[in-house]
């Protein structure tokens, strides 16, 4: 038995560090700054952009939203200015 869990592990395997070279600064100013450009050219084609009815009901629903936040903080805003009124009357 003992002999057989000697044979059941496996050998280690070596592994030799590889140094990766960044080709990016091997180039120069303009040649990175092409590169970055084509990149980003590449990457913008994979963007689904939405539709044109798509971008108008976001819009609106982040045009509601606004709206409404600032109803809500006018609100707040309000009721704060009142309560600080009422302390100065009873104060003074």
């Amino acid at each position: 038995m003992a002999e057989e869990k000697k044979n059941n592990v496996p050998a280690k395997a070596e592994h030799t560090a590889v140094k990766k070279v960044d080709s990016s600064q091997k180039l120069g100013f303009f040649q990175r700054t092409k590169k970055w450009f084509r990149e980003m050219k590449s990457e913008l084609k994979k963007v689904v952009w939405p539709t044109p009815k798509q971008t108008a009901n976001n819009t609106g629903v982040a045009l509601v939203v606004m709206a409404a936040s600032a109803v809500v903080i006018w609100g707040f805003d309000e009721i704060a200015q009142n309560v600080v009124q009422a302390v100065i009357t009873l104060v003074g």
